[in-house]
This record gives structure tokens, C-alpha cells and sequence, in this order.
């Protein structure tokens, strides 16, 4: 139902039109009145008073109807001033954006060659040296996130690669979507999956499946489930032994080792001459993976530390991965858009916005801040607002309000406590995205399921603080004018 307001300049126009109509009915209902048969004269001067009157009444109503359009000058002055602290806010965040965001495509490039070199090596090492009753590779790999999605900030230093695994022929995946009665972890296991193995026979576990089930299963409500940290230790292993086959082809270019860090597996790349291009050291993380069916994987994910595995029993859950559906989506918006969309230059901005803001929290908020607005939500909140909003004011000349857009949404999200997952239950997905059925009927996933509501409210709180200060923050983090960001250079580069 539309609410209408009010219009006092037109109200009081109108009172005085409708008054001044009324006193000139009453005078001339007066003169009617009067019967005076004594002279033409005298009632050809009183009707030209009359007609005097009424030209004084119009001229005064149009005065009055000219003055109340007349534009105020200090809603004026305002209004330039609002547009002038916009352009100011543009100026400074696109001075931030070329400084410290935007990375070297020349960089970027050869830095995603090396890695896949490498990669490919271990990968093409690892599925010649398969064993039968295992896990196995499949033998390529998957390139996923931010640096092969055009979003990555600050340094083209960290990659995310999926390596698919494979089991035995006769096994099966079967997944459910995971029950959690701890609200306080849910946002850890939101859209995780249970992946039970099945066998053709019951029997055939101990007599042909046993040493896999020891290897890499447990057994829970009497169900053999893959564990994922098994899996992990198992992949750590496998992938030691190819680096050590492959570690000599690369001993003049770098020096590469494996390491674990928060439970993550982590391909460290150190550069020992020229020979490794504009001497980035690099960190590939390796992420073991199985295929469900169409473009859709589930992924063994570093819960946290192996006291909460213990205690949460969190070993067997799995986590659900649409790179592929995601970059699919990034595509078909890119060939709809402007050819100079600022969609990726937004998410950008806001995952470099929240870093910088985080600098002033208490580590223990901090934390709580990182993981609300981690990557993935960042990025949900963009594919939802590329449904919404025109393809073509998605332009680069558009960038404050779309970044403004962001910021609204976020805000309305933390007040209702609730960001739903882009591809699991949503069924305002577009056509060209046909999700596996268990995906796409599956029950809607809220990201932000058991944050709790104080930790929401202030997490709300400090997003409108960084969009009010701003500039404040942008000018303290940018260099000094005399400072000149130049691309780092390579030997390879021909001139």
C-alpha cells in the first residue's frame, strides 16, 4: 500500500486561491444585493474596483506560487556538498585501489604458470605410482579462488588448488547433509556433508575392503563414513613422496617444501635465482577432494585443531565445494555486463576494507570479524547482488554506489542474522546453473547460523563506523605522495 505525505507549498497555495475566491464571490454577491437605479457611472466605477481587486489577488498568488518553487540556495549548497564529499570518497578509494589492491597482470601470470607447473608435476608423479585397494588420484587438478577468479589483494603470493581423489571402483559415496545439535559450531559445519561408503555386499568389507576401510573410514552409527582428516594424513604422505621425485628438476629454479599450517596443507615455493619469475615466493594450497557429480565436490576441510576434533567428533564431516558452478557464474555475468564492470573491483574493495578495519579491533573480535566477512560470504553477498541489480549499472562510473549497495546489504543481513547460501536451497538461481538434485532441494543454509545476536549487533555496528570513516582509514593507509608503485620486473619481459 503506497503512504503519500503532505506537499505544503502546493496546501497553502491552494488555501489562498480557495480564500481569495470566496472574498470575490461575497463582494460581488454583495453589489448584486445592493438596487441602485440612480446611475450608470457609479456602477461602471464600482466593477472596475472589482476587476482591480481580482488582478491585484492573481498577482499576489502568482508571486507566492513563484516564490515557494524557487530553489532554497542552502539545499543547494547542500546537495553540492554531498556531491562533492562523493567524489572525494571515489577519488581517494580509486587512489587506494590502484596503490595497493589492483595486482600486476604481468605478475599474476607467470606466477599462476609456475604453479601449475609444478602442481602438474607432482600430480603427474603421484598417478604413476598408484596402488590398487587405495585412494587414488585421478590425475588432474582444479584451480580454484580468488587469483584464477581475478579477485585476489595485496600479493600474487597464495593459490588454491583441488586435487581430485578417486576410491576403489566398486565403492560408493554416499552423502548426507550433516546434523549438528551445537548451534555454537554451526557456522563451521553449515552446508557440510556425512560421505558414507557403501559396498555391494556387507561382506566384501572385511573380506576385500578391510585394509581401506582401516586406512580411511570410521564407523559411525554402525555406518562406515570417510574420514577426513585420515584422508588428509593420508594426502600429506602421498604428496611428500612425489615432491621428493620431482624436487631435483627444480633445485635451480626454487627450493619447495611442504608444510602444514592450521591444518592446511601448504606447497611453499622460494625462488633461488632469476630463473623464477619477479621473485615471489609463493604458497599453493593443496586441498584433497572427491567428485559427486556434476562439477560438484566435497572437500576434506581443517575443522581446527585435533583437541575439537576430538571433542566435537567433527572428523567425519566434509565440506561442499561450487567452484566450478561459481566461476561459471562470474563468466556468464562478465559477457552480460559492461566491458568495464566493476563487480570483481567491489569485492576487491570490501575484503581489502575489512583487513584494514580489523587493524584496530582486539585480536579475540578480530577473529569473530574475519570470519563473518571471510571471503566466501564477501563473495555470496556479490552474487546476490548481481541478480539484483541491472547489468548495466554495474558500469565503473557507478563504483561508489554499487560499493554503497554492499554495505546495505550487509546491514540488512546482520540485523535479520541471516546470509543464506547462494547455491544450496536457493531457488532464484539462474537457469544456465543445474545443481545436482540432493543440492538443489536441499534445505536453505543461513552462513551466519550462530554468531549469536550482541556479536552481530556490533559486527553490524563497526560496518556503518567503516563507512562513515572511510576516508580517515583510506588516507592512513595510503603511501606518500611522492611514492610511485612500480610493477616488479622480470627478466622475461621483452621491452
Amino acid at each position: 500500500m503506497t503512504a503519500y505525505s503532505l506537499n505544503l507549498k502546493v496546501f497553502w497555495l491552494l488555501v489562498i486561491i480557495l480564500l481569495t475566491g470566496v472574498c470575490c464571490m461575497f463582494l460581488a454577491l454583495r453589489r448584486s444585493s445592493h438596487e441602485d437605479d440612480g446611475g450608470c457611472q457609479e456602477q461602471s466605477l464600482s466593477s472596475l474596483q472589482l476587476l482591480f481587486k481580482l488582478g491585484l489577488v492573481i498577482l499576489v498568488c502568482y508571486v507566492v506560487f513563484r516564490f515557494c518553487n524557487y530553489p532554497q540556495p542552502k539545499n543547494h549548497h547542500l546537495n553540492f556538498h554531498h556531491r562533492q564529499q562523493q567524489q572525494l570518497r571515489r577519488n581517494l578509494l580509486e587512489t587506494f585501489y590502484e596503490q595497493h589492491i589492483k595486482l600486476s597482470p604481468h605478475v599474476l601470470g607467470h606466477s599462476k604458470a609456475h604453479v601449475s607447473q609444478i602442481v602438474g608435476e607432482l600430480i603427474k608423479v603421484g598417478k604413476a605410482k598408484q596402488h590398487d585397494g587405495g585412494v587414488i588420484f585421478r590425475g588432474d587438478y582444479l584451480q580454484i579462488g580468488s587469483a584464477y577468479e581475478q579477485h585476489k589483494i595485496n600479493s600474487p603470493d597464495c593459490f588454491d588448488i583441488l586435487v581430485p581423489l578417486k576410491m576403489p571402483q566398486s565403492l560408493k559415496l554416499e552423502p548426507v547433509f550433516a546434523q549438528v545439535g551445537k548451534k555454537e559450531f554451526m557456522p563451521m559445519l553449515g552446508g557440510s556433508v556425512l560421505c558414507g561408503v557403501a559396498a555391494p555386499k556387507k561382506s566384501e568389507w572385511v573380506k576385500t575392503f578391510k585394509q581401506f576401510n582401516d586406512c580411511f573410514c570410521l564407523e559411525v552409527d554402525r555406518r562406515h563414513q570417510l574420514s577426513a582428516s585420515l584422508i588428509l594424513k593420508w594426502f600429506h604422505w602421498k604428496i611428500q613422496r612425489c615432491l621428493n621425485v620431482i624436487r631435483y628438476q627444480f633445485e635451480e629454479r626454487c627450493h619447495i617444501t611442504l608444510t602444514v599450517c592450521d591444518n592446511k596443507l601448504i606447497l611453499k615455493i622460494l625462488p633461488r635465482s632469476d630463473y623464477v619469475c619477479c621473485h615471489i615466493s609463493m604458497s599453493v594450497r593443496l586441498i584433497p577432494a572427491f567428485h559427486l557429480g556434476d562439477s560438484v565436490y566435497v572437500t576434506a576441510q581443517p575443522w581446527g585443531s585435533s583437541s575439537h576434533q576430538d571433542n566435537l567428533n567433527l572428523d567425519p564431516y566434509w565440506g561442499i565445494n561450487f567452484s566450478k558452478y561459481e566461476q561459471k557464474y562470474l563468466t556468464w555475468f562478465k559477457d552480460q555486463a559492461p566491458s568495464n564492470s566493476c563487480h570483481l573491483k567491489c569485492l576487491q574493495i570490501m575484503k581489502s576494507l575489512r583487513d584494514l578495519s580489523s587493524k584496530t579491533f582486539q585480536p579475540s573480535f578480530t577473529c569473530q570479524w574475519r570470519s563473518i566477512f571471510c571471503s566466501y560470504n564477501l563473495k555470496t553477498t556479490l552474487f546476490y547482488l548481481l541478480l539484483q541489480i541491472p547489468f548495466e549499472k554495474w558500469d565503473d562510473s557507478l563504483l561508489m554506489e554499487r560499493i554503497a549497495d554492499i554495505f546495505m546489504f550487509w546491514k540488512e543481513c546482520l540485523q535479520k542474522e541471516a546470509l543464506m547460501h547462494f547455491f544450496l536451497g536457493n531457488s532464484t538461481l539462474p537457469n544456465f546453473i543445474t545443481l545436482p538434485k540432493m543440492f538443489k532441494e536441499a534445505q536453505p543454509v543461513n552462513l551466519l547460523e550462530g554468531y549469536g545476536p550482541e556479536l552481530l549487533d556490533r559486527a553490524c555496528f563497526q560496518l556503518l563506523n567503516l563507512w562513515v570513516q572511510m576516508p580517515r582509514i583510506l588516507r592512513m593507509s595510503s603511501p606518500p605522495r611522492n611514492f610511485i608503485r612500480e610493477a616488479l620486473r622480470c627478466k622475461h619481459t621483452t621491452l
